[in-house]
């Protein structure tokens, strides 16, 4: 009967208890280092039989230091550890324990992580522009928590696949890329087309879901076809023969344009002193209108004067109209 009793007993909290037997709580399960866009989370999943009040703590190392503690009894399932001045090329190795009350499992070892080589580089953002029968496609990196994306990847390169609207099965793409603007050519004109970019590293030569994402798809349509090459060749050829042509002219007719432009006839020399002469304008605002001389003149009229002149102006008429005999 008392054996019954202790299997039932031993059953029960199997089944129920967050303890074995031995009185030691079970440890947390798949315990990992995750990392997206440089950051470093470590993340688990509770016990088997989990139970309530469960507290867990967290402690990490890397390649040159031991394990520090870093969270210490939280509720939740992960720790963040991206704001503890991490070292982008670094290797980590992170581990968990469970607690409750005075009582803690044993500690559970996560994967070591190299952030460089197993972070997940997040989407890029692409942006489409519209040229004619051309499109410009604009690619900005993703954002880093801690570093720059070029600085931890200073080779990476773009791989663009594109394709008409509705017609993905028929895509083209550009490989290795490291420009972030690159223009597709030789696109239909009035045509819909769509786009997608994947970042490429020297350390992920082949991109892969589970570390680069790829952008989301983006469309633009083309409009009125561009004109044909040899129209702008044909212009830039005129241009270049109107140039040649003056160039031509005023070589050979330079002394008779310069005697255009330079007569070498010149003033005389009381001219130029003339005009370059300053006036004085204060000496004039002074200076006295001119004195005039006269003499006075005085006309006396009496009688026989004036009869004497009546006759004289008679006479002198009488004279005019007698003929000359002489």
């Amino acid at each position: 009967m008392s054996a019954s009793i202790y299997a039932f007993i031993l059953t029960f909290s199997t089944l129920c208890g967050s303890r074995v037997v031995s009185g030691v709580l079970s440890p947390p399960r798949n315990v990992r280092f995750t990392s997206y866009n440089m950051n470093l989370v470590l993340r688990w999943d509770p016990p088997d039989q989990p139970a309530s009040g469960l507290l867990y703590t967290t402690e990490y190392s890397s390649s040159v230091m031991g394990y520090k503690v870093v969270c210490v009894n939280i509720s939740t399932l992960e720790c963040d550890l991206t704001d503890l001045k991490l070292f982008q090329y670094g290797r980590y190795t992170g581990r968990v324990r469970v607690q409750l009350g005075t009582e803690s499992s044993a500690w559970v070892e996560s994967n070591q992580i190299a952030l460089d080589r197993d972070t997940i580089i997040g989407a890029p953002n692409v942006s489409l522009f519209s040229n004619g029968a051309t499109i410009e496609v604009s690619i900005k990196d993703p954002v880093f928590r801690i570093s720059s994306f070029r600085g931890v990847y200073n080779l990476a390169t773009y791989n663009i696949t594109y394709w008409k609207d509705g017609q993905k099965e028929k895509n083209q793409s550009i490989s290795n890329m490291l420009q972030n603007r690159v223009v597709l050519i030789n696109l239909d004109p009035w045509t819909k087309y769509c786009v997608q970019v994947q970042i490429s590293t020297e350390r992920h030569p082949n991109p892969k879901p589970n570390h680069t994402v790829p952008s989301a798809v983006v469309c633009e349509s083309t409009t009125i076809e561009e004109e044909a090459p040899w129209v702008a060749a044909m212009v830039t050829f005129v241009v270049m023969t109107m140039a040649v042509a003056v160039v031509v002219v005023a070589v050979v007719y330079r002394k008779r344009i310069s005697h255009f432009l330079c007569p070498k006839d010149a003033l005389p020399e009381h001219f130029k002193e003339y005009l370059l002469a300053h006036p004085n304008y204060l000496d004039m605002q002074n200076s006295y209108p001119p004195k005039e001389i006269f003499d006075p003149v005085s006309i006396i009229a009496d009688g026989s004067t004036l009869e004497e002149g009546l006759h004289l102006e008679a006479a002198g008429t009488s004279c005019s109209q007698q003929p000359d005999t002489t």
